[in-house]
């Protein structure tokens, strides 16, 4: 558990980045650091739910990601599936609930398959969601989300932020309170772009793989002392 004096956000996404570096510093592949990045994932989630996370969001493959070597693609995508079915029993006994943010059209079928049980299987569960974004791009969100306006008939003239927000992929979820990018980058990499408008951010120069619920606490304490206006003046 985190320390007691902490304001912890409701909503945290994070750029899970430094996989590949942390693997080339050890003189090991590419996929042992994505690996070692699944095991940090799963340390990850307990600690926030354990913290009074409500949702969180992790970038686990993005559109621009199929730009990677095709064997590197490859590997992730049957990591991504073998995962979702083995962490069944964590996601039960925490009663996680797992969604997906994301276009599913461009996976293959049985990564497809998986995500769309995992979400069916967890559905009813009650604590904090795990929002995995697989195969999302903030940019290709906002884009799907005009288009699915535009074919349940509403009009370009008539469109606003309500009428767009309520057609992302989850307008369920609150608006993004924290973004984590781990591994040195500073950038956000097209990660909820539209979510992220008022988020407070945090870089981390710690490679994913070595993260530890002493990193997230760290993110949690200066999200504590970051004084929220939204635009507006302070009274």
């Amino acid at each position: 558990m985190p320390p007691d004096n902490l304001t912890i956000p409701s909503h945290v996404g994070i750029i899970m980045d430094g996989n590949g570096r942390w693997a080339k510093s050890r003189g090991l592949s590419r996929t042992s650091g994505h690996k070692e990045g699944l095991e940090t994932a799963k340390r990850i989630v307990a600690h926030a739910s354990d913290s009074g996370v409500s949702s969180l969001s992790l970038f686990a493959f993005s559109t621009e990601n199929w730009r990677r070597a095709e064997e590197e693609v490859s590997f992730l995508m049957g990591l991504i599936k073998t995962h979702l079915r083995k962490q069944y029993d964590f996601y039960k006994e925490r009663g996680l609930r797992v969604t997906h943010s994301g276009n599913l059209e461009r996976l293959p079928s049985d990564v497809r398959k998986e995500i769309l049980l995992v979400e069916k299987d967890t559905s009813s569960f009650t604590g904090m969601r795990v929002n995995l974004l697989i195969n999302y791009g903030g940019r290709d969100e906002i884009i799907r989300a005009f288009k699915k306006y535009i074919r349940s008939g509403g009009l370009p003239e008539d469109i606003d932020e309500e009428a767009l927000s309520t057609n992302l992929d989850y307008p369920d979820i609150a608006e993004l309170d924290l973004l984590i990018r781990t591994g040195g980058e500073l950038r956000i990499s097209n990660f909820l772009l539209w979510q992220a408008a008022y988020a407070e951010l945090f870089f981390s120069d710690t490679y994913w793989p070595d993260w530890t619920s002493e990193n997230l606490d760290e993110a949690f304490s200066h999200y504590s002392k970051r004084q929220r206006r939204f635009g507006g003046v302070p009274t």
